[in-house]
């Protein structure tokens, strides 16, 4: 599938303008086709990124460090792939390394190159968790999403306030019971902070 030019995306912008009974001619919306184009450029830049490259470069020298490591309240901004409305949340990660660690700054850098893909939140948990482990080959991985959905606070049923949470536990996030509590411990889910 060929990339549309600029200019085809612009005039897409003013078709929607014209559907919503809007005149594209009038002064104030002259510009909002390009400044919409760039807008998305900057929201769905995400697809220009390997959120991989980021762990990549890792650090061994660690002293036997081998316990959790966590990045928590990463702020992001995506959008739902079904309503292209904004999904507007905090990504919680923790991992157990496994002889390696990873700039924390890496760890956002993942979640954002995620979040700037039209989304659905369960898929951008999991894509986040099974990207750090496939690189960062830990013990184990777990990342927790809470999010609200503008496609449903905006539209739809216009419910605020309202937001999910999903979560994705690998290794012995997963398997090891103690492991997951300290890691949803640490993140302090729900109980809000």
């Amino acid at each position: 599938m060929s990339k549309p030019t600029r200019e085809a995306a612009e005039q897409a912008v003013r078709t929607l303008l014209q559907w919503a009974g809007e005149d594209p001619q009038r002064e104030g919306l002259l510009e909002t086709p390009r400044r919409v184009v760039d807008a998305y450029g900057d929201w769905f830049s995400g697809y220009a990124l390997d959120p991989q490259e980021y762990l990549e470069r890792t650090f061994e020298e660690i002293a036997g460090y081998d316990e959790m490591v966590v990045l928590r309240d990463i702020e992001f901004e995506s959008h739902c792939e079904h309503h292209m409305a904004p999904i507007i949340g905090k990504a919680h990660v923790g991992y157990l390394p496994d002889g390696k660690v990873v700039g924390i700054s890496k760890l956002a850098r993942t979640v954002e190159a995620f979040a700037r893909r039209f989304q659905v939140q369960e898929k951008m948990t999991a894509q986040i968790a099974r990207c750090i482990e496939v690189v960062l080959k830990p013990k184990g991985v777990g990342v927790v999403v809470e999010a609200a959905h503008q496609c449903m606070t905006t539209r739809g049923i216009h419910k605020r306030g309202v937001s999910m949470v999903t979560s994705k536990m690998l290794g012995d996030f997963r398997d090891d019971a103690r492991t997951r509590a300290e890691f949803l411990r640490f993140i302090d889910v729900g109980v809000g902070r």
